[in-house]
Parts: structure tokens; C-alpha cells; sequence
């Protein structure tokens, strides 16, 4: 069915809703990382393992989470303003 709009890269289609992989991949990655890490930071790492007790295992964890849902954000970022360019 075609989208008829006045201005057509005002337009939202099905192509702008799909995700980079690599974005996808890394922010997963990245928010399975922050999860030990948040629990260390907090005090119950032992619960997971006894190597998380100590809060600098977690600050690590935490770290590591801020820098690949980084890493994530660059392929998002160059999908849209490719998106932006095409349009």
C-alpha cells in the first residue's frame, strides 16, 4: 500500500524501524554485562560468584556495559543519518 504524505522523507516506513545487528548484538551484550555488574556494585555479587564479591569486579562489569552499549550506538547512529542521507 503506498504512503501518500506532502513531504515524503517526513514519512515513517518499515525500513526505518529495523535495527543494525551489531547494535542489536552489542547492546544485548552490554545489558547482560551491566547485570552482574549492578549486583556487585550493590553488594550481592558472592550470590553469583564468589569472585564478584569484591566491588571493583563490578565497577569493571559496569564499565565494560557503558562501553559496548557505546559501541552499540555507533551503527545506529551511521544507520539513521544513512537513512537520512537516502531519503
Amino acid at each position: 500500500m503506498p504512503i501518500f504524505a506532502p513531504n515524503r522523507p517526513l514519512v515513517y516506513t518499515v525500513a526505518m524501524r529495523r535495527y543494525p545487528a551489531s547494535f542489536l548484538i552489542l547492546t544485548g551484550l552490554g545489558l547482560l554485562c551491566a547485570v552482574p555488574g549492578l549486583l556487585s556494585l550493590a553488594g550481592f555479587g558472592a550470590w553469583l560468584h564468589p569472585v564478584l564479591d569484591d566491588p571493583m569486579a563490578g565497577l569493571a562489569f559496569t564499565v565494560s556495559a557503558v562501553a559496548l552499549i557505546g559501541s552499540g550506538a555507533f551503527p545506529l547512529v551511521i544507520a539513521r543519518l544513512k537513512a537520512g542521507e537516502d531519503a
